[in-house]
């Protein structure tokens, strides 16, 4: 991330400017939203989020942050996007915020399990395998924490973060508090913390998270449904609000 004195750079804005056009569409999107939401000011990024990851420091360690996934792009590597939740995943666990980190994220826009491939990285960034749990299902946002809850209640796990970008993070707020019995508390990417680590850029064999005869959800999902997706309404809740972990 560039530095300058004059005037005082936003980090949120910085970040991922330099390879903005080497992302994905998908994550240049999430980007955008980022990068337009906390310029302007929007409610959504209140309170800011080093004070969310402050008050989220009050319950650590969690037994496991939730990652979800960003599509690895189709040449195999990551972009801006998943590196930074990949890196922010690592910190987390190495600063002792976390017991284990759980990766989500089928193979939505790119052949690439998502959450397989974050978790390549992160083993080879330092993470032991035993401390990741894959979850492959999710198609979306919501469900990568709808599906991530229901594999921590398989393990025994019974305190959550939410690790990622900030605009991820907000817009996931009222969802994950109105429909989950156990708080899943919000860990927004501390840009600023994390741009030592920008250099770091591992290789990995992304054919080991490669999909056979893939098909985009472009062509799977109608417009529609995915909208619907994204808001959660595909998932198919027994109850208002799942029981506490």
């Amino acid at each position: 991330m560039l530095k300058n004195a004059e005037p005082k750079e936003n980090p949120y804005i910085s970040h991922s400017i330099q390879t903005f056009f080497g992302m994905t569409r998908f994550s240049q999107t999430i980007f955008s939203c980022t990068v337009v939401a906390v310029f302007t000011g929007c409610a959504l990024f209140r309170p800011a989020p080093h004070k969310l990851f402050e008050r989220a420091k009050k319950h650590e360690p969690f037994d496991a942050i939730i990652v979800p996934g960003v599509p690895l792009s189709q040449n195999g590597t990551w972009d801006s996007i998943m590196k930074a939740r990949v890196l922010w995943s690592v910190y987390l666990y190495k600063h002792g915020m976390t017991k284990n980190i759980i990766y989500s994220g089928n193979s939505v826009y790119s052949p690439y399990i998502e959450a397989e491939a974050m978790a390549l990285y992160a083993v080879a960034l330092g993470i032991p395998r035993e401390h990741i749990v894959i979850e492959p299902q999710a198609l979306h946002s919501t469900e990568n924490v709808y599906f991530s809850y229901l594999l921590a209640h398989t393990l025994g796990f019974k305190s959550l973060g939410l690790a990622t970008d900030p605009f991820q993070a907000s817009m996931l707020y009222r969802f994950t508090k109105k429909r989950f019995g156990t708080m899943i508390t919000p860990v927004p990417i501390l840009f600023d913390t994390i741009k030592t680590m920008n250099s770091v850029n591992p290789r990995i064999d992304a054919q080991l998270a490669h999909v056979e005869n893939w098909k985009s959800i472009v062509e799977t999902q109608t417009p529609h449904f995915r909208r619907q997706g994204t808001q959660g309404k595909n998932i198919p809740f027994e109850k208002r609000r799942l029981d506490a972990l």
